[in-house]
Formats: C-alpha cells, sequence, structure tokens
C-alpha cells in the first residue's frame, strides 16, 4: 500500500505550482503567460524581482524535499524514496492542478537530491556554480549538474533504485530543456547578467 501512497502523495504535493501562488499572492501576471510561459523562479524573478523568485525557489525546492523526508520518515527503503522523489518531480513537470504544465524540474529534482543526500546536492550545487560562474549560462549550470546526478547517486548511494530515478529524472530535465539546448547549441541562449 505505501507503494501506491506514497509516489500519489508526492505527485499531489510536486504538483503544487509555486510559481502561480506566489504570482498570485503577490498580485503579479500569470507566469504561464507572460515572459517565458515558465511556471519557474527563473521567470518569477523576471516579472516579479527577487522576493518572489526567493519565495518560488523555496517552494519548488521543498516540493522535492517533503516527499522525499516523508518516505523516509515511514520506513520505505530505496525503493519506495525513489518512487516518491519521482512522484514529486513528475508532479512539477505535469501538476494535476494547472492543467499538466509544469516547470522544468530544478528546482524540485534539486530537492530531491537534498533529501536523499545532502553532500549530493552539495556537489551539484558546486557543479552548477562552476559552470554558471565560468559559461554565464544558467541553463547550462543546471543541465551539467542534472547530468553528473547518477554518477554521484551511484558514488554515494549506491542504491539501483535510486540510480534509476537520478537517469530518468536527469533524461525528463533535459527533456523539458530542450530549447534551452537549442539555443545553446545556436549561440541565442541569454547569459547570466545579460
Amino acid at each position: 500500500m505505501r507503494l501506491l501512497l506514497s509516489p500519489l502523495l508526492a505527485y499531489l504535493i510536486g504538483s503544487i505550482s509555486s510559481a502561480v501562488v506566489v504570482a498570485r499572492l503577490m498580485g503579479l501576471p500569470d507566469p504561464r503567460t507572460t515572459g517565458s510561459k515558465n511556471p519557474g523562479a527563473t521567470n518569477i524573478l523576471r516579472i516579479g524581482g527577487k522576493k518572489a523568485a526567493a519565495l518560488t525557489l523555496l517552494g519548488d525546492v521543498l516540493k522535492g524535499v517533503i516527499p522525499v523526508l516523508l518516505a523516509k520518515m515511514l520506513g520505505g527503503g530505496p525503493t519506495l524514496v525513489a518512487l516518491a522523489a519521482m512522484g514529486a518531480f513528475l508532479g512539477h513537470l505535469f501538476p494535476l492542478y494547472t492543467g499538466f504544465r509544469g516547470g522544468k524540474g530544478v528546482a524540485t529534482g534539486f530537492g530531491t537530491y537534498l533529501a536523499l543526500s545532502p553532500l549530493v546536492a552539495l556537489i551539484m550545487v558546486g557543479i552548477w556554480l562552476i559552470v554558471a560562474k565560468t559559461s554565464r549560462y544558467s541553463s547550462l549550470g543546471g543541465l551539467s549538474a542534472a547530468a553528473a546526478a547518477p554518477i554521484l547517486i551511484a558514488i554515494f548511494l549506491k542504491s539501483p533504485a535510486l540510480i534509476v530515478y537520478a537517469v530518468v529524472s536527469s533524461a525528463l530535465l533535459f527533456w523539458r530543456h530542450r530549447e534551452n539546448i537549442r539555443r545553446l547549441l545556436n549561440g541565442t541562449e541569454s547569459r547570466i547578467g545579460d
């Protein structure tokens, strides 16, 4: 029963759109219809500034942290924890409450890794910072950290179920960033500070 309830509850938590909630509370335009039309912290930053973006980012990270911690507290093994992480991640990408139009998954995915292993999450932040600082492409930093996630999980957690989660979530994150990847290849992706 826990194998069904944990990922379902995680999906419902992940489906809460932090960007939409923050936009409504702060009287901002709907992020799904403004700017990049992506309900994520970067678009909220453009629409509403740093405070709105920080709240959105925090909400998106917590959507990943809470379900994984709940699965761990229920005494779930790696499979249950991996299913909870996947449920939260899929909820963010394809949210039930907003017509399955979700974000790209970086913050919520990071939240799952933070709850799985703070060390893995710290290394991922380091990768993002180094790549983003040297290239000035935030998207490239996020994609680099996502690419490293399965390797880091294999090294530090050694759980086949968690490795599968890392591979699948990273593949989905790359798919959600396909336009960014196209712009990176074309040299038209916006840089940090532009």
